[in-house]
């Protein structure tokens, strides 16, 4: 079969390119060998955001409720009906992605994809049964996959994923997240407002080692206080499982071994580009541990031939799978891009949620660049003091002529009160423009406003 365009991967980098590219007008061919939706709808962004929701709600209900005059007396919690809840939302998103899919400009074939030539793949379906679809352009967006430390132990009994956390129907008395990444943290926070005794074993010095220092080291102290203990510059070298059904997971710190007891480890030490099987080598696509090595345009070293999203190592998140897609789709139909894919907000929904876009201080400081730190803090806004929201900051870091450079956020809607910044940034608004902005009272907004006036 011909086509005008091939995607490899229905995620957000594949199926939302799918959608505009028919729209373009565009025959395309959409590949994907599970469910459309990729890891993001169905094992990453939206199952772990419902949790995330559960355990927020009722961290407020234990911790908030009597202050507020709410009596909440015998209040318990079910993991099953959360998983329930879960998996209905991630049904209904699913079923709209498929809506969206039926155009008649996309063809939906399910199936394992190989490159047979630079612009031929063969499919391989279920049955066995193989078809070859040949395009111009063909758009790699196959995601990634979990990522597993080399040591003994570490796909043993007791260790699961994130896959396998979102599927549990008990909560772990004892759970030992090994990552403090987004990931770590995001199932570290959930289970510790379930009920969990939480340990998080983390190699670099600080959490969240591409974030903020200051905010990293904001968020530590902050879940500390709801009952997670942290190991940080601490190397897992083994995972044991006992006749007991106990884990034990044995690391270094400083110099010295010491072992945690577990009733399930989380492995949370990131996700490897899905590169396996995909026949990269045979057409000369080049790529490495990181991913497949792509231009400003996405394009690989093989000429229209593309490569968006986790596979290509540049920024495991969702939104920049979309967006690096629509840069692929631009270059294919000869149009500009306006999209400044370095400005890419990234968000820990945690409890306390943490975002960060842009520069971080520890960044300019190594790079030698000029600024000044622009500060508010959660406990001064009237808006967070009636929603008892008194816990974090916001940060903007600008250059001496005021050009806003990165901004880093933790508290109550972080996830929110970013897009105000990364906007600006997009658009290139300094620190005065901000300032003038009128903000409405009372909200969260203004420790935006009140950052860049102070």
């Amino acid at each position: 079969m011909e086509a005008n365009l091939i995607i490899i991967g229905a995620g957000p980098g594949g199926y939302e390119t799918a959608v505009h590219a028919a729209k373009e007008g565009l025959q395309v061919v959409l590949i994907e060998e599970h469910k459309v939706g990729g890891t993001c709808l169905n094992e990453g962004c939206i199952p772990t955001k419902c949790l995330c929701h559960s355990a927020e709600v009722l961290s407020q209900i234990q911790t908030e409720a009597t202050s507020l005059g709410i009596n909440c007396e015998g209040v318990s919690f079910n993991l099953s009906q959360a998983i329930n809840r879960k998996n209905e939302i991630v049904g209904r998103l699913s079923a709209g992605v498929s809506t969206l899919l039926n155009h008649p400009n996309i063809c939906l074939v399910q199936g394992k994809a190989q490159f047979t030539a630079p612009h031929t793949i063969s499919v391989q379906n279920s049955d066995g049964e193989e078809n070859q679809y040949s395009a111009p352009h063909i758009i790699i967006a196959s995601g990634s996959e979990s990522r597993y430390l080399p040591i003994p132990g570490a796909k043993g009994p007791g260790v699961v994923t994130s896959t396998e956390m979102l599927r549990l129907t008990e909560v772990p008395k004892r759970l030992c997240v090994i990552g403090g990444g987004v990931i770590g943290l995001e199932f570290a926070s959930i289970y510790a407002a379930f009920g969990s005794e939480v340990t998080v074993v983390e190699y670099c010095k600080e959490i969240l080692p591409q974030f903020d220092k200051d905010i990293a080291k904001r968020l530590r102290t902050a879940l500390k206080k709801r009952g997670i203990t942290f190991y940080t510059d601490a190397a897992v070298r083994s995972i044991e499982s006992t006749e007991s059904n106990v884990s034990l997971v044995s690391y270094e710190t400083k110099g010295r071994s010491a072992q945690i007891e577990a009733d399930l480890v989380l492995m949370a030490v990131g996700r490897s580009p899905r590169t396996t099987g995909l026949g990269l080598e045979e057409v000369g696509i080049k790529y490495s541990q990181r991913g497949i090595v792509v231009d400003e345009n996405m394009q690989t070293s093989v000429a229209g031939v593309y490569a968006v999203g986790d596979v290509n190592g540049l920024c495991q998140l969702a939104h920049a799978a979309t967006f690096q897609g629509y840069r692929a789709l631009e270059h294919i139909l000869g149009h500009e891009s306006k999209t400044p894919l370095d400005i890419v907000p990234a968000v820990v929904f945690t409890l306390p949620e943490a975002a960060t876009v842009g520069l971080s201080e520890e960044t300019l400081t190594e790079s030698g660049q000029s600024y000044v730190a622009h500060k508010s803090f959660y406990r001064a806004n009237g808006r967070a003091l009636t929603a008892g929201a008194e816990e974090g900051l916001v940060k903007l870091l600008v250059n001496p002529e005021g050009k806003i450079l990165g901004a880093h956020i933790l508290g109550s809607h972080a996830a929110e009160l970013i897009h105000e910044v990364s906007l600006a940034m997009s658009i290139g608004s300094t620190l005065e423009q901000i300032k003038n902005s009128i903000h409405a009272h009372p909200s969260l907004s203004e420790l935006v406003l009140n950052a860049a006036a102070g």
